[in-house]
């Protein structure tokens, strides 16, 4: 269709309606500038508050667009290679469960990566289908993830040939990309939907070097976090679609449940001004990115006792692919763990990275940073090296159990009668709620699944070695809620 990237309908109606300024009776009730909190405004200023406004026959509905919302979907559906793109103002979380609504219903298969962010396990629970699990590979040099094997793709659906769709988290949090042109030909081989999550990986779609995304390899459906890596403010996502096997309709009645009937008119412009940039500008800033994460690679790395990973790991694990904007880094040679380090990078040195895990933290390079910042990390990391010289490695902690084995459906254990236990006492016990390790969000026992000895052991572990885990039953840390 070739249509004019450098419009911005949604902004331009947005303006449109700023210079009219009707008097206003409708939600919001702060009335353009006049009534926020003071303190936020003194700081943010006035034109913002301005288009925060509501449905109206000039700034469109997100719920049945006809206007300018539907005029940016399509920009955003041509830009991305896409038949249908829709705006999304409650995040990533709300596009997997409309993914996982359209695609199946209660008691249908879906083949669930078991690296999937806690909102795949909230899909499930609201479309009442049945997971089986498929464990990416691990990459035991790191600790981390990797990718999803093809060949354990192509065994799930000989096991389970009824599976009505597989949803794969890709890249996942350490920019690890599973080979996605091979999922989808399996998928399709077995009539089956492949959605990806792809929360992490917008700025894939602008490099080959990153193999171009999700949707371009032969995803029928793919979620983006365009705040995350494309330039939008927090919460702004999309859902493309691009399949004729998916059901339209039903991902637009899904969106309907899963998205704010109030959506905020401030991510819809983000999200249709970052759309315009990246297709500008999108090659250029994921270059930038790259250029920057690539020098930033090459100084850790040549720091005593630090290591940073880089496209070696392609072709392990099943990773097709490492996201080199993201700096996975391991002062574990110097006993420093990941928690340890992310802390002395802030208290001690004020750069802030993304996440820690037991051995690595992570850090996100953005075509936004600069060479000073790049230069800043590379010296507060160099200096906590130094001050450490003297330590002695970390031990080898336990790689995490396999998939736990299922007693009842996510659904099923959510709607069922709980109580706590002290977490020691749990083992043979059903979970009643989702344990993850937060950030990055991935569940270590979903609700259903049977604690067992090794799950109990590793969460002892990843307790002690200071990991921040969500969803234990008290603020102690010493019960857990399971099924009655």
């Amino acid at each position: 269709m070739n249509q004019d990237q450098n419009k911005a309908p949604i902004f331009d109606a947005a303006m449109k309606y700023a210079k009219l300024r009707p008097a206003y009776f409708c939600v919001p009730g702060h009335r353009y500038e006049n009534g926020p909190g003071s303190l936020l405004r003194e700081y943010a200023g006035d034109n913002i508050f301005k288009i925060d406004i509501t449905e109206t026959g000039i700034t469109d509905d997100l719920h049945c667009p006809t206007g300018a919302i539907k005029e940016a979907q399509e920009l955003a559906a041509e830009l991305f290679g896409a038949d249908h793109t829709f705006f999304l103002v409650n995040g990533s979380t709300c596009g997997n469960q409309a993914m996982l609504l359209s695609a199946a219903g209660p008691h249908d298969r879906v083949i669930v990566d078991a690296n999937s962010h806690r909102s795949v396990n909230s899909g499930l629970i609201m479309n009442g289908a049945e997971p089986v699990y498929i464990t990416p590979e691990f990459e035991s040099d790191w600790d981390i993830p990797g990718g999803i094997d093809p060949a354990a793709a192509e065994k799930m659906f000989e096991l389970y040939p009824d599976c009505r769709a597989m949803i794969v988290t890709s890249p996942n949090y350490y920019g690890v990309i599973s080979d996605i042109s091979a999922l989808a030909e399996i998928c399709h081989r077995h009539n089956a939907l492949l959605l990806v999550d792809e929360a992490h990986g917008t700025h894939c779609c602008f490099s080959e070097q990153l193999t171009n995304g999700a949707i371009a390899n032969g995803a029928d459906m793919c979620v983006q976090s365009l705040h995350k890596t494309g330039g939008a403010l927090t919460q702004s996502s999309l859902l493309h679609i691009r399949s004729r096997m998916a059901d339209i309709d039903k991902i637009r009645n899904s969106l309907q449940i899963v998205q704010s009937s109030s959506p905020s008119y401030i991510l819809l412009n983000s999200i249709d001004t970052a759309r315009r940039d990246l297709a500008l500008h999108g090659k250029e800033m994921v270059s930038r990115a790259l250029e920057l994460a690539r020098l930033a690679r090459k100084k850790i790395n040549s720091i005593p006792g630090l290591r940073c990973a880089g496209r070696e790991l392609e072709g392990r694990s099943s990773i097709f692919r490492l996201d080199e904007t993201r700096l996975v880094i391991s002062a574990s040679d110097l006993g420093i763990t990941g928690f340890d380090l992310k802390d002395l990078l802030f208290e001690d040195h004020n750069v802030e990275v993304e996440m820690a895990d037991r051995n690595n933290i992570l850090a996100i390079v953005s075509y936004a940073n600069s060479p000073e910042d790049i230069d800043m990390l590379v010296s507060s990391l160099n200096s906590i090296a130094e001050n450490h010289s003297s330590g002695s490695p970390l031990p080898k902690m336990a790689e995490p159990p396999g998939k736990a084995r299922s007693a009842i459906s996510p659904r099923d254990a959510f709607f069922a009668k709980k109580k706590s236990v002290p977490w020691k006492e749990a083992e043979g016990c059903v979970c009643a709620r989702m344990i993850d390790i937060s950030p990055p969000g991935i569940p270590l026992i979903r609700p259903g699944e049977i604690f067992s000895a090794d799950i109990l052991n590793y969460l002892k572990q990843i307790r002690l070695s200071g990991a921040f885990i969500q969803g234990l039953a008290d603020e102690t840390m010493e019960t857990v809620m399971i099924i009655e």
